[in-house]
């Protein structure tokens, strides 16, 4: 187990969560998370060849506030 499997609330996330984190977070599959990812209105940013999401932004997506 590694310690992004670890996170019980919102404060013990990371600012920045990858795919994984999404996966864990939403309770979906690697692909359907890789999906998500790629629609045009969700909050993602790129760190060379990774995929990064910002955790407020993914919150607030999730709220409807995008």
């Amino acid at each position: 187990m590694n310690n992004r499997d670890q996170y019980t609330d919102y404060e013990a996330l990371p600012l920045v969560l990858e795919v994984k984190d999404i996966q864990n977070i939403l309770g979906i599959s690697r692909t359907t998370a890789y999906a998500l990812v790629k629609q045009p209105d969700f909050p993602t940013f790129r760190s060379g060849s990774r995929i990064k999401i910002s955790k407020k932004a993914l919150f607030d997506w999730m709220a409807g506030k995008s």
